[in-house]
Parts: C-alpha cells; structure tokens; sequence
C-alpha cells in the first residue's frame, strides 16, 4: 500500500477528499492546500487520469522528524532512491515548504535533499557523477513543526494542464478550480448550466467532462510515464476502463456567452479539443460515439434571460488584467444585480479577487468560501434564489420576479443559434423555450 498526497486549491480539500474516496481510496489526513491518502499501485496512474480538483499527485517517500541537517540528510538518503529513478535521470527539487522548524532556510534544504539522494543513487550505481541527461524528475519537501515529508512528483505538469485548452486568453481560470466550483454548487448534469462570462470556456467545458463521465487527464501524459515503476500495460488497462464509464446516452444544457466574441471562438476551439479528447477515448474502446458540445454565442450578461425555471450560473466575471481598474470592476458588478432578476430560481456562483464584490452587486451571498490556486486569492460567492421568497442576505424579494414574462425579458441563450451543425438544448426543449421567448421577434 502507498502513501499519496495530492494538491489542491486551499480551501478545496473537502471537495477533493470526496473525489479521492470515491475512487476508493482511504483518507490519512489533510492540510492547507493537500489531502493525503492510502492507494494500491493502481492509484498512482489512475488518480492522475481521473482527479477533477486536484493540482498534483505525489507519492510519498518518507516521513520523519528532523531537527537538524543531519536528520534531515539521514532520512532522504535511507530511501531506496535506485526504485524510481534511471540512471539518467535529473532530479529536482522544486520546492520546499518550512512552517515553525529549525530547518527553516528552504535553498539549504533543497541543497541537502539532493545531495542525499545522488549520494545513494551514486553509491548503489557505483557512479561518482551522474549523467543528468534524462527526464526530469521533482521532489518536494514539507517541513511542518519538524516534521519532515519527502514527495516525489507523479504528475508532472500541473493536472489543471488538461491539454485541451490551446488558447486560455488574459488570466484564465484554472480547470481544477473550475470543476471545484461545480462541486461546491452540487451541480448535476440534469441541471442547465450557463456561464455570462465564458473567457476561453473553462467552467462549461468542465461541466461538460463531468456530465459525461469524462477522466480530465484523457488528452495528456504524467510524470509517471518516465518512471520505472511505470506499469504501461496496467495503465492501458485503466484507461480503457475509465473510457467504457463515458456518458454518451445523457443530454447536457450547458452554455456559455461572453461579450467578447473572440473569447466566444476561443471557448469553442477549447471546447472541440476536449470533445475530441474524449472521442479518442472511445476509439479506444471501438466505440465511434460522441459527446455533446457546449454551446457557446456572443452576448452581453445583460441582454439574457433564464430559458428554464431552473438552474446555475457559474461564472468568473473580469476583474484586475482582464479588465482594468476597480471603478470599472464595481461597475460590472453593480451590473451583474440583473442576472438575479433575469434569472429567479437559479443558483448563481461567483468566484473572484474583487475584495468589494458584495458591495458593488448589493447582495450578499448565502455561502462565502477562500479560495487559493498558486498565488491568486479568490472568494467564491454562491447565491440560492427561491422564486416568491426572500433572497439571501436578509434582501427583500426581487421586484416583480415572480410575475416577470417573456415580453419584458432579456435575450434568451437558448434562442440562440449555435454554432456547427448540433442543434442547442433551446431546439431540443421548444415547448418551455417557447413560454419565456414566445413574444420574441428576433431569431439569434
């Protein structure tokens, strides 16, 4: 049995504690930004193919006390080191993560690391130097109260790094981030899902993978691969596995606008790319099925309005690079207060690093959540609107809400006309499309 950690967004570990057991894995404990846990072999390949939340996969090579250099020398160089690496390889640490302990200089730790691991890779390969000409491989090291965790990286590029977003604009939202939101929100795939600010479409694409039954880590390779402990024929036989678990018989209504309509080609690009990602893991398994496209068009939050009684807005509306100044920023949000008319009986989830959001929209959200992905610092807003009762945040109910028609109401994202050949979810639900937009002129 082995001990993994996996990485995530501080704040998101109860999301991916969830995830991880319901691959069937037990949990050993968590901190800030990382969940530990116990897997057989296969969860070394199989929890970077199919965690949706989590950042990196470690395996864990040892944990110890140390309150000095000699400890901490003593125990990286008792790790059978000469397991997991080729002789060529060029070990990294790539970080180190002191809090309250004697070892609290994070360049002289990660200089004593390394050389603890070449003198044992050195000594049981009888090598004076090594070669260094290989793969890269990363070790990470925690030390918390004295306490020392050695990890050694499975994933290599960050899991957020799906590989089928090719263009993700000015300060993209992280994927692993956005499939925590759907989380928090206990979105499921029967509910209708837009997004008024899609950017390069990560929440709808996200949506859409999880709606499926889509492994995020379909369309990439891990650091694994480059190991000897590497099980190529058991990782063949998992990702067969997990392709046989796509959801090809569900219909989605997942949506995306943005007023941008370069972002709105973006996010179709992206959103073809991982359709296609998840085409070939059918292929693999001789299956010529496909999985529904998202539907993104070009569209001013403003001018929209809700299809269906019910269902979620996610959103990551522009705030600091992708927009400008704050002035500009609580403006937007001020703005943003007509999707809680345009949308009665929705539940809407906010996420930005905007410290003045509630403010400047004038509501205040049911639940607040931190949220920390590398150094970005964000709160996630989510909203639960009841039709006829009181909003949250002790707001009286929405002026006319429960009476607003199809005549006085914005523009419809299921009116419009998506692109490709697929037909919307609007087409496919004419008859309550018609109930919001029967007095509709305009075809979009």
């Amino acid at each position: 049995m082995n001990t993994l950690v996996a990485l995530c967004a501080v704040g998101a570990e109860k999301i991916l504690g969830n995830e991880i057991k319901l691959l069937g894995y037990k949990l050993e404990s968590n901190a800030p930004g990382r969940v530990s846990f116990y897997g057989d072999d296969d969860a070394l390949f199989k929890t970077n193919l199919c965690l949706r939340t989590s950042d990196r996969v470690y395996l864990q090579m040892a944990k110890y006390h140390a309150e000095d250099f000699d400890e901490l020398f003593d125990g990286v160089y008792n790790v059978e080191w000469q397991d997991f690496f080729r002789k060529d390889v060029h070990v990294v640490v790539d970080k180190v993560r002191s809090y309250k302990s004697r070892l609290n200089s994070e360049h002289s730790v990660q200089g004593m690391v390394q050389k603890a691991i070449y003198k044992k890779l050195g000594e049981k390969w009888h090598m004076s130097t090594m070669p260094e000409t290989g793969s890269e491989s990363d070790v990470r090291v925690y030390i918390d109260q004295d306490e020392v965790l050695i990890l050694l990286d499975l994933s290599g590029l960050p899991l957020h790094k799906r590989g089928y977003r090719t263009d993700g604009g000015i300060a993209p939202l992280r994927e692993t981030l956005a499939a925590s939101m759907l989380q928090m929100m206990m979105w499921r795939r029967k509910t209708p899902l837009h997004d008024p600010f899609c950017g390069s479409g990560t929440i709808a694409i996200e949506a859409a993978l999880y709606a499926h039954n889509v492994a995020p880590g379909f369309g990439r390779r891990f650091a694994l691969e480059n190991l000897p402990i590497y099980n190529k024929s058991r990782a063949d036989e998992i990702r067969r596995a997990e392709a046989e678990k796509i959801r090809t018989d569900v219909e989605c209504r997942i949506t995306g606008s943005d007023i941008d309509n370069a972002a709105v080609e973006r996010a179709r690009l992206n959103a073809e790319h991982a359709c296609v990602m998840a085409g070939r893991a059918l292929q693999s398994i001789g299956s010529d099925a496909k999985i529904e496209r998202p539907d993104f068009v070009q569209a001013d939050f403003a001018e929209l309005s809700a299809p269906y009684d019910t269902g979620l807005l996610l959103c990551n509306p522009p705030y600091g690079e992708r927009l400008g100044d704050e002035e500009e920023a609580a403006k937007l949000y001020k703005n943003m207060s007509c999707l809680f008319t345009n949308f009665p009986g929705w539940e809407i989830g906010v996420i930005t690093s905007h410290d003045q959001f509630q403010e400047s929209l004038g509501r205040h959200a049911s639940l607040l959540k931190d949220l920390k992905a590398g150094n970005l610092e964000t709160r996630f807003y989510m909203y639960s609107q009841n039709l006829g009762s009181k909003s949250q945040g002790g707001h009286s109910k929405t002026s006319g809400a429960s009476n607003r028609n199809s005549t006085n109401a914005g523009k419809s994202f299921a009116d419009r006309k998506p692109y490709g050949e697929k037909k919307s979810y609007g087409d496919r639900n004419k008859g309550r499309r018609a109930e919001f937009n029967k007095n509709k002129k305009r075809e979009y």
